[in-house]
């Protein structure tokens, strides 16, 4: 009767220790998300009209949605930029959304952890469509 017990005490000890370091560790993942000002549209709508004020989107089959996935540095600059579905010529397209992305003026405000700054990822969806269709040449 003892030994049941004592096994007992110990599984209720481990049980209420584990909770105190779970509760203990979230005190310090706050986290404020990267924000841009006036928010994802502000800034979907600042990046179309650089897009279509320096590039030429006639040379890409751009139909549809289009997922851009890419990190905020420390800093509010953006980084890493990917761009999902893959199109024709799709190095040539990423390279000229990133063009594109820098010509946008306003910065972001980096994602903030424990008071501090850090990347983050953030994705955009935009829509496109235009007259160009891709017929497989």
């Amino acid at each position: 009767m003892k030994k049941y017990f004592f096994v007992l005490i110990l599984l209720i000890g481990f049980k209420s220790f584990a909770q105190e370091s779970k509760v203990e560790s979230e005190k310090f993942s706050v986290t404020e998300k990267a924000e841009f000002p006036g928010g994802d549209a502000a800034f979907s709508k600042e990046f179309l009209k650089m897009i279509h004020g320096y590039i030429d989107l006639r040379k890409y089959a751009v139909n549809g949605q289009f997922t851009f996935l890419f990190d905020v540095n420390t800093e509010g600059k953006i980084e890493n930029l990917k761009v999902l579905p893959k199109v024709k010529d799709s190095e040539l397209f990423i390279d000229d959304m990133n063009f594109a992305i820098k010509r946008v003026k306003k910065k972001w405000k980096p994602a903030m952890q424990n008071g501090k700054p850090v990347v983050s990822k953030k994705i955009i969806k935009i829509n496109f469509t235009s007259d160009h269709f891709d017929h497989g040449d």
